[in-house]
């Protein structure tokens, strides 16, 4: 059992397309969950690898080490 408590503004839009689909709120906020808890898991397992092990390198040294040539795009 999950309880939320939103801002009067998203409880309204939610009461609102919950009335207007037939649907529950329950049903938008799982479905919603469902949707972005995917990105949510990455966005922190990013950050704390980036944490753990903050060592960067440029964009061309990762198209270097992928062996990734994108041309010359003053070329085009």
């Amino acid at each position: 059992m999950l309880a939320l408590r939103l801002p009067k503004e998203i409880e309204d839009r939610l009461d609102d397309l919950a009335r207007k689909t037939g649907r529950t709120k329950s049903y938008y906020a799982r479905e919603a969950i469902l949707e972005h808890l995917d990105d949510l898991e990455d966005l922190y397992l990013a950050e704390q690898r980036m944490r753990d092990n903050p060592q960067f390198i440029s964009f061309n040294e990762v198209l270097q080490k992928l062996d990734i040539d994108l041309g010359n795009p003053d070329e085009a």
